[in-house]
């Protein structure tokens, strides 16, 4: 049974950093490109971040860019998700996401496989 975990929600201040992280236990990780989504109540599930199967290239959500930083450790089967200048609008529960499909970029929910519970952030102001 696959299962993504993530960790390293939690409570922080505005302009504050966070690091999440989500181990996979997919046999072949390598051959996953992997995702963060995150959504806030009564809204929509947002793409956030997604790296390709090797790591060489990296996509992000216009609300993220130059704040968030997405990366990834094959031999320890995690994708990373380097959160920093947090603002209360980040505030949301963050998943993680793999995907088998050869394209890229993947930035439709409905295109990955699998996903992790959540892991709840929340930023004060």
């Amino acid at each position: 049974q696959v299962q993504l975990v993530e960790s390293g929600g939690g409570l922080v201040q505005t302009g504050g950093s966070l690091k999440l992280s989500c181990v996979a236990s997919l046999r072949t990780f390598s051959l996953y490109a992997m995702g963060w989504f995150r959504q806030a109540p009564g809204k929509e599930r947002e793409f956030v971040a997604g790296i390709s199967r090797n790591g060489a290239s990296t996509v992000y959500g216009d609300s993220v860019k130059g704040r968030f930083s997405i990366s990834r450790n094959n031999a320890k089967n995690t994708v990373y998700l380097q959160m920093n200048s947090l603002k209360p609008e980040d505030t949301a529960v963050y998943y993680c996401a793999g995907t088998s499909s050869g394209r890229w970029p993947i930035l439709n929910p409905s295109s990955y496989d699998y996903w992790g519970q959540g892991t709840q952030v929340t930023v004060s102001s």
